[in-house]
């Protein structure tokens, strides 16, 4: 029998939002939904020392910018794009972020893929088909060096067309280069705050509900994170003020207990 090729999973990890555990966390969850060896590589220069030793450690892509510049997650988008990430030049890697839920096997997403394809969601709040949700997207190393390499020679005018948007930066330039987007089938993907929460007022009394048989991954991009679902609140009450007026109608997530069938290290 002929062995698995190994799958290359990226992620990166900065600032106080997630946590070693949620990197092992997602790394577990990973190697739980598939039959292939997993290559998991973190891009990160925080102190982890309780990380699993399994994972690769890489410290964070360092690009040519002022510390001023280097904001919001274009660290991400941009210089995850180097076309010597991690050694890695000449492979396919599959980015990952650290707030999801994978709820399903993913052999047949890592097969997906076509040649050098770059791939990634379509983004659920913007409409038409030229914004990926980054979430999870994929691309060959060595191919994306100019979505760095622009940012890095003149990243003040992109922050401000793009401000914290800065997957749509990422979106703009593969279509430059490729001419499109491509996405992954639809049925993969669902956003927590998109396809589970309730409607409105009624999230104040049910729960949120599972995805929709056949998803993937379960994003949490934005508000509620996993954290925040979990213990049944819209956002951390030591970080943001609690919401006001109106929008107390919508900013509200009962405890959600069924993600701990899915989220959890093993």
């Amino acid at each position: 029998m002929t062995a698995k090729q190994p799958v290359n999973i990226i992620s990166i990890l900065w600032g106080k939002a997630y946590s070693e555990e949620d990197v092992n966390i997602l790394f577990a969850m990973i190697r739980r939904n598939t039959s292939r060896p997993v290559n998991f590589h973190l891009f990160s220069n925080e102190d982890l020392p309780d990380l699993n030793p399994a994972i690769i450690r890489h410290p964070e892509p360092a690009m040519r910018i002022s510390p001023h510049q280097n904001r919001y997650a274009y660290r991400k988008e941009a210089g995850l794009c180097a076309d010597d990430l991690g050694g890695l030049t000449g492979q396919r890697v599959f980015f990952f972020d650290l707030d999801v839920l994978i709820m399903d096997d993913l052999d047949e997403l890592f097969a997906y893929p076509e040649g050098d394809k770059f791939y990634i969601i379509n983004d659920w709040n913007s409409k038409g088909d030229r914004v990926g949700q980054a979430t999870c997207y994929s691309f060959v190393v060595g191919t994306l060096g100019s979505v760095r390499e622009t940012f890095e020679a003149d990243p003040d005018p992109i922050i401000e067309q793009y401000g914290t948007a800065s997957q749509e930066y990422l979106s703009a330039m593969v279509i430059q280069k490729y001419g499109r987007l491509n996405f992954w089938p639809e049925a993969w993907f669902q956003s927590f705050r998109f396809h589970c929460l309730p409607f409105a007022f009624m999230r104040h009394f049910q729960t949120p509900s599972l995805p929709q048989k056949g998803t993937k991954v379960l994003a949490f991009h934005g508000h509620p994170d996993i954290h925040d679902a979990l213990a049944g609140r819209w956002s951390p009450p030591n970080i943001r003020k609690a919401a006001r007026g109106w929008k107390r109608i919508y900013k509200a997530c009962r405890p959600t207990p069924w993600i701990r069938d899915y989220w959890y290290e093993s």
